[in-house]
């Protein structure tokens, strides 16, 4: 799970964990951190619950400053999803006037695998926090995102090792005019990763998000259909970064994506993760780097036999 670690910044701000033990002049100013609330359920009796946590991190920090907020370990995130910490934030918003990011479920492979992060109705926080502009979700199970109306939200992550359908169309079906970044990591069909290419007609239109200048559709084992289909996409005139990084594209998927339109314009083309053959990555540099487009062909992987047909497998699933 290497490319799901721990958060080390949010709104360009560095990690910090909270402690409640921390002197308070040793910590940093409420708005020069991204603060990460976590608890460990196997500690002792005394650490708490994640809300005693949070109630402790509001009192501790002026929680007027604060302007970004990890969500961390909130206990056994596979017995209890993140409606609880969501809750609480949620129930804080009146305090919390300043914040522009939330990152929930910042939990690493030894806390738990990502498809075991229970999530819940993440828009609960666009709801109460008409002032976000960016959030991220780590976590696909039992995620709902419903369609959504929100003015301010410019950047959207879900790291996934399957991300469901209804949420994906729930995303593509809401009004979020701000939007300039948007990264969905699709995943597989054996952790929920249910949604297909067709899902992504509304995206890939170009009329959805008009702001939209990044795009990252990643970790998927439909990686060469969606290349494929993001080869012919109006939306790439658009966009200054693209990433299909990740997943299972080959040298067929690879080939769509140059013989569609132009990707001269892109500043940067990320595929770090790929099954590519040496010939196709001299063909993608040579087609791009010419024209100034930085790309990623880093961690060439070879087919594992047991990993289906082609021996291809995406770099996060469980």
């Amino acid at each position: 799970m290497s490319d799901a670690d721990r958060l080390n910044e949010l709104l360009g701000l560095p990690a910090v964990d909270f402690q409640r033990d921390a002197e308070g002049a040793g910590r940093p100013a409420a708005d020069a951190a991204a603060w990460r609330v976590s608890v460990d359920p196997y500690g002792s009796d005394e650490d708490g619950t994640w809300e005693e946590e949070f109630a402790a991190f509001l009192e501790a920090v002026d929680p007027s400053r604060v302007e970004a907020l990890i969500i961390g370990q909130w206990g056994e995130s596979y017995e209890e999803n993140s409606s609880y910490p969501i809750g609480v934030v949620v129930a804080a918003a009146g305090r919390l006037t300043s914040l522009k990011a939330v990152f929930v479920g910042d939990l690493v492979q030894e806390e738990a695998e990502i498809s075991w992060i229970e999530q819940s109705d993440v828009t609960a926080l666009l709801t109460a926090f008409p002032a976000l502009t960016h959030l991220g979700v780590r976590g696909g199970t039992d995620l709902e995102f419903p369609p959504v109306k929100h003015g301010a939200l410019r950047e959207l992550t879900i790291e996934s090792g399957g991300l469901p359908a209804v949420a994906l169309r729930g995303v593509l079906d809401s009004e979020l005019p701000a939007l300039e970044h948007l990264d969905l990591w699709l995943g597989v069909s054996a952790y929920g990763g249910d949604a297909v290419v067709p899902d992504l007609a509304p995206l890939l239109s170009g009329s959805r998000f008009p702001r939209l200048h990044h795009l990252g559709l990643r970790n998927s084992e439909l990686q060469n259909e969606i290349a494929a289909a993001v080869g012919s996409a109006p939306v790439v005139a658009q966009l200054r970064t693209l990433d299909l990084s990740n997943g299972t594209l080959g040298d067929e998927g690879a080939a769509a994506l140059l013989e569609g339109q132009p990707l001269t314009h892109l500043t940067s083309l990320d595929l770090h993760h790929h099954f590519l053959t040496e010939p196709m990555e001299r063909r993608v540099r040579e087609a791009l780097e010419p024209h100034g487009v930085s790309v990623d062909l880093s961690d060439r992987c070879e087919p594992w036999d047991d990993q289906g047909p082609e021996g291809r497998y995406t770099a996060v699933a469980e």
